[in-house]
């Protein structure tokens, strides 16, 4: 199978065995992945600073223990 039978077969499945979404799922998926993607962020985001806050007080705590 050469290269351009491998795009010629790409095309026509894409074409004509694919079934596309129609505009309504397309946009309703659309917003519940970018809900998805904030709440994803905030909880990233809380995680991250929960834990940046708690290794400076560690070692807070240690260079007051060693001084």
């Amino acid at each position: 199978m050469s290269l351009v039978d491998f795009i010629k077969g790409s095309y026509t499945e894409f074409k004509d065995k694919v079934e596309w979404p129609k505009w309504p799922e397309l946009q309703s998926s659309t917003v519940v992945v970018t809900i998805a993607t904030v709440i994803l962020a905030l909880f990233t985001f809380g995680v991250d600073s929960l834990f940046s806050k708690s290794i400076a007080n560690l070692l807070s705590l240690f260079i007051n223990l060693f001084n």
